[in-house]
């Protein structure tokens, strides 16, 4: 994920969020929001494929940056 920031999907993203304890929502909407135990969230389109930026973004979450 950290080298090629291309061609995920959500799916992806929530797979890894779930083996990294992070909680997700994603209810009949066009986003799916990430929360960290902190608090901090961050909202990833879900559409396919998604932007680079948001994988970035999303790396940066899991980091507790």
């Amino acid at each position: 994920m950290r080298r090629t920031q291309l061609d995920w999907q959500i799916s992806d993203l929530q797979s890894v969020a779930k083996h990294r304890g992070l909680d997700w929502r994603h209810q009949k909407s066009s986003h799916c929001v990430f929360v960290r135990d902190d608090g901090r969230t961050l909202s990833v389109p879900a559409h396919r494929p998604i932007k680079p930026i948001y994988i970035r973004k999303f790396i940066e979450l899991i980091d507790g940056a």
